[in-house]
């Protein structure tokens, strides 16, 4: 979300048009605003007697897992399972994708070693000349 505007810039918006008479689509043109913006800020000033901007509490999404501690222990503890298994053995409902970003947030990866690779040839074709043959097949 955007930077709100200075406080300062609001006050003489609203004094020119209030104080000064000058239709809103001037100083909107003097000021580089939109007319929408002003007309905005004027109904705010009519309506509260402020020119503050609204205070938004924009916290961001509801975070399921707020124990980093406790989720760090469960995936070492569950490092062989997929995300979706893990999301199914979390005590909350969770979905795999919400186990994806939490991993990504503690910096968990998973080495390759135990699963096999689908195309073991190409990748270790100095160890096994034989299987380098087959693939090149």
């Amino acid at each position: 979300m955007p930077k709100a505007y200075d406080l300062d810039l609001r006050r003489k918006v609203v004094e020119a048009v209030i104080l000064n008479g000058m239709k809103r689509c001037e100083v909107a043109e003097q000021f580089n605003l939109n007319r929408k913006t002003v007309s905005n800020w004027l109904k705010r000033y009519e309506i509260t007697g402020d020119i503050q901007p609204s205070a938004h509490n924009h916290q961001g999404h509801s975070h399921k897992i707020t124990d980093w501690s406790a989720f760090r222990v469960f995936a070492r503890a569950n490092a062989d399972k997929t995300q979706k298994e893990m999301a199914e053995l979390w005590p909350e409902q969770i979905s795999d994708r919400t186990i994806s970003r939490a991993l990504k947030k503690i910096g968990f990866t998973r080495k390759s070693g135990g699963t096999p690779r689908r195309f073991a040839a190409l990748g270790n074709a100095h160890q096994d000349k034989d299987l380098w043959v087959q693939a090149a097949r």
